[in-house]
């Protein structure tokens, strides 16, 4: 059936038992009629802003990388997410490793798009980006659910709302406004 409630409320990720009743304003998404993006900020990480001198994209060493703590909470995201039947079916990521390595714990197969690629302290094309991800926003087909894993300015470029590491926003597909249709703490 492709009709499904969004009972996903903050305590979900805080270890909810059976029974718990969730908040009665938790988003209503009819999957026949929008997709959905679970959009996230990569999982916890070693301390710091932005990147080490040295960065190199293609070296995950040079990179501020997940914590051990960061770890457990993408592997702790995508069971909590599909025991609720919200499964993506294509998850998507900044080539960053912290964001590459959010995806692949929480969900297995994850691919890198640019779109997504951090664009703080003049990497990237913040308007272009953020264009294209509207667009693929709009052009999600109903029924369809995708995670896009990113960073915190390109979140906010996208929804103008601030998150956390490891949390997550709801958006509706079929539209390029980026309506935040409930947020998910940190698993």
């Amino acid at each position: 059936m492709l009709k499904r409630r969004c009972l996903l409320g903050a305590g979900l990720f805080a270890g909810l038992g059976a029974g718990t009743t969730l908040p009665a304003a938790a988003a209503e998404i009819d999957l026949r009629r929008h997709g959905l993006v679970l959009l996230m900020r990569h999982a916890s990480t070693d301390p710091g802003i932005g990147d080490p001198p040295g960065f190199r994209l293609e070296e995950c060493a040079t990179q501020r990388n997940l914590s051990a703590e960061g770890q457990a909470q993408a592997r702790r995201l995508g069971p909590a997410l599909a025991e609720r039947g919200w499964v993506p079916q294509r998850v998507r990521s900044s080539a960053w490793c912290r964001c590459m390595d959010t995806g692949r714990l929480a969900f297995g197969n994850v691919e890198s798009w640019p779109a997504l690629n951090s664009f703080f302290q003049g990497r990237g094309n913040e308007q272009a980006q953020t264009t294209e991800l509207r667009r693929s926003l709009a052009a999600l087909p109903a029924g369809r659910i995708e995670a896009w894993v990113t960073h915190q300015v390109n979140v906010t470029a996208l929804t103008g709302e601030g998150v956390v590491m490891g949390e997550v926003l709801l958006l509706h597909g079929g539209s390029d406004q980026a309506r935040v249709l409930q947020r998910l703490a940190p698993a």
